[in-house]
């Protein structure tokens, strides 16, 4: 087997007649370096997608990492007087016979219909892009040291193609010195002295890689640039190390897989904390149809498009994303919230895909699909992602517009199928997640998700959420932040009947603090007129009063307000007697059929924050009555009637309220003057000119017979006022009681 630099000498020899017989097919050549050429020049060709392109198509060795290093610097170390050289290491396999037959030729790729193998380089100019920014590449391959220069050969009038051995300027420890002289040399090794107008352009170009670069290779995990002077001062390129790793690989089905990508970067050397980003990704194939078939791509028979989903910030590199890829970015940005990569068809400058093209088109009517499904998957599969984690992934959702209309139809394809898909998660208050169409789903205030959660913190259990005839979104999603994705999706908000159904068959009302209640009642409040006074809200349960046996019962709004009801509700600004009133008027029997807030309620909005909104619609809306003791007990006075033993009590009452300081004595004097008494007869009487009050033993009455004043409408009281009594809980002494109703005289 020849070495290397015989290989070299031969295709010299052979191919360019160079020290031997002239080859019959040197006029062919001569055309085609022309025509190399006159393509090469009049191409916008990124030349560092280019380079990137050819270290993907090549093969690695099992075991060895693919790597490509960028290290660009102001030594001209070819001696071509350079202002600046650049070094491209790839830990490729090495330069084969045939790759350096290749490159030696034109039009002879050894990619040539291996597109079903992986090579992502279309046909055509391929390595000697290199052109456009140097006139005297250098390879250093597997032994081959080798110069091509794009001026023509002296022996051949060729340029381009013509290989020359390189014996030093540059040697390997000139390239070491710069690499590293304590690190391995790279198989292949790219030097490329730069032509003087390139020079900031390449800077540029390398300054402004995007570290999502990596993301659709395959092969290359690791990519680096970075600016190398013997004084630091000098460099002005920005640095960069990007690494890939690809786990969690799953076979969603015979032509779908997804799996999670990790990229890491660290953009300058100084840099203490790489930036890191992982993106989901669903890659799926589908069957290229006939009518999109182009001769490019004849030997292709199925589009295999991959969407990646950042989970987090992007690793961005400048101010756009890069939204398509042909395996490589190209300067398209879709504003979509994620990549789209598939072999697409570019224009010649890669910088953006044909939309006119047929194949290019044939892939965009999949790229709907693939988003639904990938989607449904992301959603729904991943059993160990909680609710909470999926939001990110509809929040981009509104922000699919593009300014290219193919990507805009592409959008509007998402938008119609997502509707029939079971995606929106709903609320279940556990760890199982339960998913739903948009439609069916609807959106609760943020008022009653605060009324919900404080309710769940106090042991109230809520599974029965989405069973009042409407799925109610998850909580991680309801939120103001992702108002827009979800109006993209369509996801609208429950009606007002719902709310009237959940506090009603959540039975939550009874079981919570009085704190949680005021928060239910507040909701209630703020909403009545605008949503709640037309619907079920004011028949159910949901007012709170003391009942017939001290029990806290519930009545509704309407129950409450309609005046032929049968029940009055009261409450009482003075918070010091509400145990007093409220256990007098069960005394009373609920006189007038009054019945009062519970005494914790009243503490509590008394102490809540917004007590004048609850106090205002209790009294609008409910008609809820304010009552003072005062009130009270002139309402008791008009309600006693014939009842001998209320008005017994009553006297009992005004004592007890007057000496614990509850009424004061012009209150009670006034009250007693309409007071009701019983007479020595034990009739209840209204009507009187003046009370008789015999001493305590007296037997007067035995000796007169009768009272000899009732003609003139004295009263004489019965003996039920010479006895002790004890009536709500409260005892009256003999000679304390019997001495009230002294009083009801004192006024005439």
């Amino acid at each position: 087997m020849a070495s290397p630099r015989e290989h070299i000498d031969h295709i010299r020899k052979t191919t360019f007649s160079i020290g031997g017989e002239k080859n019959p097919l040197a006029p062919m050549l001569d055309q085609a370096v022309k025509y190399l050429s006159a393509e090469l020049y009049a191409k916008d060709v990124h030349f560092l997608m280019e380079l990137i392109q050819n270290a993907e198509d090549n093969e690695y060795l099992n075991g060895v990492d693919p790597s490509l290093e960028f290290v660009i610097t102001s030594r001209d170390i070819t001696a071509t007087g350079a202002p600046a050289t650049l070094l491209i290491f790839n830990s490729e396999k090495g330069f084969s016979d045939k790759n350096i037959e290749s490159i030696c030729s034109v039009g002879n790729s050894t990619k040539k219909g291996n597109r079903k193998r992986g090579y992502i380089g279309e046909k055509g100019i391929g390595f000697k892009s290199v052109f456009l920014i140097t006139p005297q590449p250098v390879i250093f391959s597997n032994g081959y040291q080798i110069r091509f220069n794009e001026k023509p050969c002296p022996h051949c009038n060729l340029g381009y193609i013509v290989p020359e051995w390189v014996e030093e300027n540059p040697s390997l420890s000139d390239i070491k010195q710069i690499y590293g002289s304590d690190l391995t040399l790279p198989t292949t090794t790219l030097v490329l002295p730069l032509k003087p107008d390139k020079v900031k352009p390449v800077k540029q170009q390398l300054s402004s890689i995007h570290p999502e670069v990596l993301l659709f290779l395959s092969k290359i995990k690791s990519l680096s640039v970075r600016e190398e002077n013997e004084d630091p001062r000098l460099n002005t390129v920005s640095e960069i190390a990007i690494t890939k790793e690809t786990n969690f690989r799953t076979r969603e089905s015979m032509d779908a897989e997804s799996y999670t990508l990790h990229l890491s970067a660290q953009e300058n050397s100084t840099d203490e904390q790489d930036r890191e980003c992982s993106y989901s990704v669903w890659k799926q194939k589908f069957p290229v149809k006939k009518q999109n078939k182009v001769e490019k791509r004849m030997e292709v028979n199925d589009w295999v498009i991959t969407l990646a989903f950042p989970n987090g910030e992007s690793l961005r590199r400048g101010m756009s994303l890069p939204g398509v890829y042909a395996f490589l970015p190209t300067e398209m940005v879709t504003n979509f919230p994620f990549m789209i990569q598939a072999d697409f068809i570019l224009a010649s400058s890669r910088e953006t895909i044909l939309l006119d093209d047929k194949w290019n088109q044939g892939i965009l009517d999949c790229v709907p699909l693939a988003f639904i499904n990938a989607f449904v998957s992301l959603v729904k599969m991943r059993e160990d992602a909680p609710v909470s984690s999926l939001p990110r992934l509809f929040q981009f959702l509104p922000t699919m517009s593009s300014h290219f209309p193919t990507f805009n139809a592409v959008r509007e394809s998402i938008k119609i199928n997502l509707a029939e898909e079971e995606i929106v998660p709903s609320e279940s208050f556990t760890e199982q997640k339960f998913f739903h169409k948009p439609s069916e789903t609807g959106r609760i205030m943020p008022a009653f998700w605060s009324v919900l959660n404080k309710a769940k913190k106090e042991g109230v259990r809520f599974h029965n959420l989405s069973s009042h005839g409407c799925y109610v979104l998850s909580s991680h999603f309801d939120d103001p932040k992702y108002d827009h994705a979800l109006d993209f999706l369509g996801v609208g908000h429950v009606d007002n009947e719902w709310y009237a159904r959940c506090i009603q068959s959540s039975r939550f009302v009874m079981g919570v603090s009085e704190d949680v209640y005021l928060q239910i009642l507040l909701f209630v409040a703020n909403n009545w007129r605008t949503k709640f006074c037309t619907t079920t809200m004011g028949d159910i349960p949901l007012i709170k009063y003391v009942d017939g046996d001290g029990s806290v019962s519930l009545c509704s709004i309407n129950e409450s307000a309609q005046k032929n009801s049968g029940r009055l509700l009261c409450q009482s600004h003075q918070t010091r007697y509400l145990s007093w009133l409220i256990d007098w008027n069960k005394e009373f029997g609920f006189v007038g059929n009054r019945f009062f807030l519970p005494k914790s309620t009243q503490e509590a909005i008394y102490s809540f924050s917004e007590k004048e909104v609850i106090l205002q619609w209790l009294r609008v809306e409910v008609k809820v009555s304010k009552i003072n003791l005062n009130v009270f007990a002139a309402i008791v006075t008009n309600h006693i009637n014939d009842n001998r033993k209320n008005t017994i009590a009553y006297a009992c009452f005004l004592y007890q309220s007057f000496i614990r300081g509850y009424l004061n004595e012009e209150e009670v004097d006034s009250l007693c003057g309409k007071m009701p008494l019983v007479d020595s007869y034990g009739h209840v009487t209204k009507e009187r000119s003046g009370v008789l009050v015999p001493a305590n033993g007296s037997k007067w009455v035995e000796l007169i017979g009768s009272n000899p004043w009732r003609e003139e409408n004295y009263v004489e009281l019965g003996e039920d006022y010479l006895h002790p009594a004890c009536f709500a809980g409260t005892s009256t002494p003999e000679e304390k009681f019997y001495g009230i109703p002294y009083y009801s005289c004192q006024s005439f």
